[in-house]
This record gives structure tokens, C-alpha cells and sequence, in this order.
């Protein structure tokens, strides 16, 4: 099932959610790759089985297998990291901050695919987790490396969309 009848499937009171995932899958300012790319990684960041698989059909056979295999390892690690990263944050203990995190995020570094990409999907995850140091952090990265807030904000619109999707799904 694609992420368009997936979206059909979506009560009436949830009609703007409709709209908003025909006009996901209609736009084409981020291009075809990095599009789906963010549909995958942010499909799985929900953690919701249906949406995943309707993620997996839309971009199967669009996306190459490492494309595909980055974006699922960014919502893998931001699953980590996100909780993690908040808690430190969020801690009133400041010495959180000075303690190393010791946990394995190799992927960050080595992600297979454009770094820019890569830091796109974790962003969009991020933003879906709400962990304000991970999205100043990947904000701050694309920044650095020449990616338009247009960009930015054009994947999290997905991450929200996504998010909202499964949640109204979930319940029904």
C-alpha cells in the first residue's frame, strides 16, 4: 500500500492530514531521492508498523538499497540519541554535559550517502522525538554546509506530517 492510500485510509477528521500527504508526495523541491529518503527515515521514526510499510512501498525501486538502509539507520539512531540527548538537556545536573556519552553512533559519521542528507533525515527525527539539542546540532550542521531553511523546514513539514499520520492511524 502506498503512503497515498495509506493516507485514504485516515478518518474525515483527519482530512487536512490527507491533503497534506498528497501534497508531500506531489512536491518536488526537494527532489525524488532526498523526498522519500525523509518519508522512510521518518516513517520508522514513528515506530509504527503500518506507516513503515506503506514508506517501504513508496520507495521501492525508487531509492537505491544504501539510500534506503541511511535513512532507516537514521531514525535508528536518533532513537537513541534523541532520548539520550534530551535527557541531558533537560537534566538540571550540569555534569551530564561534561560526561561522555559512550554509545556507538558510528553511522553519523560513515553514513554511506551525502552527509547533508544524512543529517536532514536525523533533523527530521529529531524533530519528531522533540530533542531540542539534536535539532539545534543537525540545524547547525546543515547550516554550516550550505542547505536553504527552506530545506530544512520543507523536511520537517514531512517529519510533522508523518508523525500525525501514524498517531491519528494508531488510534483506529
Amino acid at each position: 500500500m502506498s503512503l497515498k492510500d495509506f493516507a485514504d485510509t485516515l478518518p474525515d477528521y483527519a482530512k487536512d492530514l490527507r491533503l497534506n500527504v498528497g501534497s508531500l508526495l506531489s512536491d518536488q523541491t526537494l527532489g525524488e531521492e532526498r523526498k522519500l529518503g525523509l518519508l522512510l527515515a521518518c516513517a520508522h521514526g514513528t515506530g509504527y508498523k503500518p506507516i513503515v510499510a506503506a514508506a517501504e512501498a513508496e520507495a521501492a525501486g525508487k531509492i537505491d538499497e544504501t539510500y534506503a538502509n541511511a535513512a532507516r539507520a537514521a531514525a535508528a539512531i536518533m532513537a537513541m540519541n534523541n532520548v539520550y540527548y534530551r535527557f541531558v538537556h533537560l537534566a538540571s545536573n550540569p555534569v551530564y554535559q561534561s560526561l561522555p556519552a559512550k554509545l556507538r553512533m558510528n553511522v553519523i559519521g560513515a553514513p554511506g550517502i551525502d552527509k547533508a542528507d544524512f543529517e536532514l533525515f536525523s533533523l527530521a527525527v529529531s524533530a519528531q522525538n522533540g530533542c531540542g539539542m539534536c535539532i539545534e546540532s543537525h540545524e547547525r550542521v546543515l547550516t554550516q554546509n550550505g542547505v536553504k531553511t527552506e530545506t530544512i523546514q520543507n523536511a520537517v513539514r514531512i517529519a510533522a506530517v508523518i508523525k500525525a499520520v501514524a498517531t491519528v492511524h494508531a488510534t483506529l
